[in-house]
């Protein structure tokens, strides 16, 4: 009698490629029914499936701080989770967005970093989306110091830690 073995599970990159492809399938028919051209980038980056939509005047897809974008993201989410069965966690970013807040909210943690250094005491942020504040937590951390966040959605806030 012979054994016929199991299907080998997918890596952990393979599954993130697999949501990243699910993702850019259902990206690209919504940019086709909104009549928007655009270019899809997928990657893994750390945990994480990232998409990105790279075009001209694609600002639509943004709106107004990035809540058009925050409802795509997790639309994009949503049509992955249907087809997987398993929660995502996909990035979307579209024209660079995210990237460039993710740039600015660096150089906030510094100055908070900068800040609690110097005067010893603890620093309060501005209530930020749990982007923003992942971006701020891995920031503070990579200059050697902890925060924590505190509040309640939407008024969520990180607290940069003095050594």
């Amino acid at each position: 009698m012979t054994e016929t073995a199991a299907p080998a599970r997918p890596s952990r990159v393979e599954r993130l490629e697999n949501e990243g492809d699910i993702a850019a399938d259902y990206l690209e028919e919504l940019l086709d029914i909104a009549d928007l051209d655009g270019d899809l980038d997928m990657d893994v980056e750390g945990d994480r499936a990232a998409v990105s939509i790279v075009g001209a005047d694609l600002n639509q897809l943004v709106g107004a701080k990035g809540e058009v974008l925050d409802a795509l993201q997790e639309l994009t989410r949503l049509a992955v989770y249907r087809e997987t069965g398993e929660r995502s966690r996909l990035m979307l970013d579209v024209s660079g967005y995210r990237a460039r807040q993710r740039e600015e909210l660096v150089k906030v943690a510094e100055q908070a970093v900068a800040e609690a250094k110097e005067s010893g005491a603890p620093v309060s942020l501005k209530a930020m989306s749990p982007f923003e504040r992942k971006v701020v937590h891995d920031a503070v951390a990579a200059a050697g110091l902890n925060s924590e966040s505190e509040g309640v959605e939407p008024r969520r806030y990180v607290i940069v830690l003095p050594a």
